[in-house]
């Protein structure tokens, strides 16, 4: 029987899955709350919003173009090495910024310090992603995706508070020796997952090695399995809008265009993390009936969502188009949650174990890719069109649309070949 049709096997959280769950919620708020501290340290210092966001911008740039070759390094050595190892740097990373770093000096050390956490960045992701497979089987990789995927949105949600309560009782330093705890233990953890791995002798050099790779990787998901490549794609550009939508037009909405206090759009902010592990829990629970042909139905409906958002500014009343706003916001991160932790999941599914580091690399890529460059189209959009946003949410609503159902084949061609599986199985 395939893989996509093999039963739940096992307990969830084995002895290698609980330890990877430890591992990430310590390393997960230690990165959050490290992030979190350095980005109020550099706004007191510099009173510059803008400062800071071009240093994220910037370090963001080598996690786009080295996680491809975080993805060849994922498939040819133990994945639990490379976990310790590059959250043991976390922590020497963070040790180092915490003895060194002073006011004279904040904006090049915090800027040294984020490029040195998104170029480990570029190899955590796709090792992480390619191990959750080696630990389960058929229906609790969903699960497990899942259970991830409910780690980084608690961390997300919770962690800013934590590190903002430390921060301003303890300032800057504690902060950071509070991460340097949490990435030290993180690999202490990880230290004891067992992941099964034999050593390949090279018979070329790394550079042969690279690039045939990448020729190998890419030649799977554009001509042995191309679903993998469309529902990429489809995903990225569903991100696209919706990262566009979430990140920049939701606060911007409420607080320019509406004209409401920061209460309003701090609120909205927690409904958003709150959906989106509520969409994570569902993934869960549901994972045994969730059905590849139906998936496009999901971003479908997040672009149905779309449209009361625009309409609602025909009316008068700012907080029932708050309200509105807030309503359509939550349906929609509970729809993408389980899309995009599904599309993950089925692309981990039909994926073999030699392949898995690249091909999540290429996921990490392409979806890097997508949600800055909405973010900024947007931006531009809403600067644009402020006295005119129904349109934006209304064309915005059209696009996904019309992606979710130009997607549909792909979802159904991956149902087509597990039946085939299934019956060359049978026989």
């Amino acid at each position: 029987m395939s893989q996509m049709k093999a039963n739940t096997e096992g307990k969830l959280f084995s002895r290698n899955f609980t330890l990877l769950v430890f591992g990430q919620v310590s390393s997960l708020f230690a990165n959050t709350i490290l992030r979190f501290a350095l980005s109020m340290y550099i706004l007191d210092l510099t009173g510059s919003a803008s400062i800071f966001a071009g240093l994220l911008a910037v370090s963001m740039i080598p996690t786009v173009i080295l996680s491809p070759f975080g993805g060849v390094l994922a498939d040819r050595a133990n994945r639990r090495n490379i976990m310790v190892g590059l959250d043991f740097l976390s922590g020497v990373i963070a040790v180092f910024t915490m003895l060194t770093i002073r006011e004279s000096n904040a904006v090049i050390i915090v800027g040294t310090a984020l490029t040195a956490y998104s170029i480990l960045a570029a190899f955590e992701s796709p090792t992480v992603q390619a191990a959750v497979p080696q630990m389960q089987t058929g229906d609790n990789i969903i699960k497990a995706n899942a259970v991830v995927n409910q780690v980084a949105a608690l961390a997300a949600l919770i962690a800013p508070f934590i590190g903002s309560a430390c921060y301003t009782a303890f300032g800057v330093k504690t902060v950071l020796a509070v991460s340097v705890l949490g990435f030290f233990l993180t690999a202490f953890l990880e230290i004891f997952i067992r992941l099964p791995f034999t050593k390949e002798t090279l018979h070329e050099s790394w550079i042969r090695v690279i690039r045939n790779d990448f020729k190998i990787s890419f030649s799977f998901i554009t001509r042995e399995r191309p679903e993998i490549m469309k529902i990429l794609l489809a995903a990225s550009a569903i991100s696209f809008f919706i990262m566009g939508t979430v990140n920049v037009g939701m606060p911007f909405m409420i607080r320019t265009i509406l004209g409401l206090n920061a209460e309003y759009a701090g609120a909205a902010e927690s409904v958003c993390g709150l959906t989106a592990i509520l969409g994570s829990v569902i993934v869960g629970v549901a994972a045994g009936r969730l059905k590849a042909d139906k998936m496009y139905q999901y971003p479908l409906a997040v672009g149905i969502c779309m449209i009361p958002m625009g309409m609602g500014f025909l009316l008068d009343n700012e907080k029932m188009i708050y309200l509105i706003i807030l309503l359509s916001i939550a349906v929609m991160q509970v729809l993408v949650s389980i899309f995009s932790i599904y599309c993950v999941s089925l692309i981990q599914q039909r994926t073999p174990n030699e392949l898995l580091g690249k091909v999540m690399a290429y996921v990490a890529t392409v979806t890097l890719c997508a949600q800055p460059l909405g973010q900024v189209i947007y931006g531009v959009l809403f600067d644009a069109f402020r006295n005119n946003v129904m349109w934006i949410m209304v064309g915005s609503a059209v696009c996904i649309i019309l992606l979710s159902v130009a997607a549909r084949p792909a979802f159904l061609g991956i149902k087509d070949l597990e039946q085939g599986e299934g019956n060359l199985n049978m026989e």
